[in-house]
């Protein structure tokens, strides 16, 4: 009766702990529909479009008094969110930490990052501004929503399987991507037969996104389960404080640190080519707006097999050797990108589909890289950092993609200077012993890795 007893827990463990995964999925499902059809598709171009449409005779606006070129001023409202990020991450890491509540926090984040997402049906005209607001607002939300979201993640996932979980997370997220693309692309490419205008139409799968993302929220609200930590209950108000001594401990990691500061560089130009493909695409190679959803879509679709395809790689060569490849493979793509051909949409598709064939994988497998290493109890600190990296320090590429374009007037360019964050992150994510760094962090060490 004993031994029937611990198998039936052992099994109810196991059912709930898969029902966790699954709501965990499904919160990539639903923000991910915000990176795609948002920040890397219409945004880009609408805002910039908008930002000229108020420009004066030299091309330029001028947000609080400052000269900004008109086809920067997207690339520049993307570093201001990531800079706000920098300041609010730590805090709301902290906090998860110190009180356990995690998902109050995450649906607070959530939900203002959706309807300042929903809120820009209201972009129209000249309000480059008020499209820049709302980027800011929409994109530090969504940071630091992943910030407890990945947080979750070595609760919910033993070792031997974080790989797998989080590349299904990616994939639900792409997946979700290329679902309501499809329906962009119907509505923006007939939206002369559903009686809109092409820039109400744009303005239209912007707010949709919004609302997919408030709406697809509640699942994972649902299903995840906050848990008590050593630290719940002590005195609030102390984030800084506390991200002060998250820092004094991780210089006791010294490894994690190395390989997080690997990953901020290459992630910075993974970042990058997400937020700003699109405007290259359109206003570099003169693509047309559907041409871009298609591409889009392509990435979407070939990132899903990618994100499976690289985590099963994982599992025979490792997690870092699957990684390093993933970066040659993004050097090559983006070093292709420089030269690709004006007005030729077949190439732009052999570019987006060398991306979409990385771009999961490559994501999925450094965050399950490094919730091994993290210590137990102090997930939201870490990832808070870890985050910080993805998100929140990626301002780095943006705004070296703006200057370049200021300084050039050419997005090829541009483009082209994003292939040094990836050289340089492979030589430092290379020389880093990651089941060293596994081992200081106090995890049992996985068979591969």
């Amino acid at each position: 009766m004993g031994t029937e007893t611990v198998r039936a827990q052992a099994t109810d463990e196991v059912t709930e702990r898969r029902r966790e995964q699954r709501g965990w999925y499904f919160y990539d499902w639903a923000c991910s529909v915000y990176s795609t059809s948002v920040l890397t598709v219409f945004l880009g171009p609408y805002l910039t479009s908008v930002a000229k449409h108020a420009a004066d005779a030299d091309g330029f606006v001028h947000p609080l008094g400052i000269p900004v070129r008109a086809g920067s001023f997207f690339a520049y409202a993307v570093s201001a969110s990531v800079i706000l990020s920098i300041f609010v991450m730590p805090m709301a890491g902290a906090a998860a930490d110190r009180t356990g509540r995690k998902k109050p926090l995450l649906a607070l984040c959530a939900y203002l990052g959706a309807t300042a997402t929903t809120g820009m049906f209201f972009l129209d005209g000249d309000r480059y501004l008020l499209g820049g607001l709302l980027l800011i607002v929409a994109n530090a939300s969504v940071a630091v929503s992943m910030v407890l979201y990945n947080s979750y993640l070595p609760q919910i996932a033993p070792p031997e399987e974080r790989d797998a979980v989080s590349s299904r997370g990616w994939a639900f997220g792409y997946a979700a991507g290329s679902l309501m693309l499809v329906v962009n692309l119907v509505l923006y490419s007939a939206h002369d037969s559903f009686g809109v205008s092409e820039s109400t139409a744009v303005r239209v799968c912007l707010a949709s996104a919004g609302i997919w993302w408030g709406a697809f929220t509640l699942v994972p609200l649902k299903r995840l389960r906050d848990r008590p930590t050593a630290s719940a209950g002590q005195a609030s108000g102390h984030g800084w404080r506390q991200l002060a001594a998250t820092v004094r401990d991780m210089r006791g990691k010294p490894l994690t640190l190395a390989f997080l500061f690997a990953y901020l560089v290459y992630n910075d130009g993974i970042q990058t080519v997400i937020s700003q493909a699109s405007v290259y695409g359109s206003e570099e190679l003169g693509l047309s707006q559907s041409t871009l959803i298609v591409a889009v879509l392509l990435v979407q679709v070939l990132a899903v097999g990618g994100a499976l395809g690289m985590g099963r790689l994982a599992r025979t060569y490792g997690a870092k050797r699957t990684i390093l490849g993933s970066l040659v493979a993004w050097t090559v793509t983006l070093g292709a990108g420089y030269f690709l051909p004006a007005g030729a949409p077949v190439w732009f598709f052999v570019l987006a589909a060398g991306i979409g064939l990385v771009l999961g994988g490559s994501q999925a497998l450094s965050r399950s890289l490094f919730s091994h290493l993290v210590p137990t109890g102090k997930e939201a600190e870490y990832f808070s950092a870890y985050e910080m990296s993805d998100r929140g320090m990626s301002w780095l590429g943006p705004l070296l993609f703006g200057l370049t374009y200021q300084l050039t007037g050419s997005y090829r360019d541009a483009i082209i200077s994003l292939v040094a964050f990836f050289v340089i992150g492979f030589v430092l994510l290379a020389r880093v012993p990651v089941r060293q760094a596994v081992h200081d962090a106090g995890n049992p060490v996985p068979d591969r890795i």
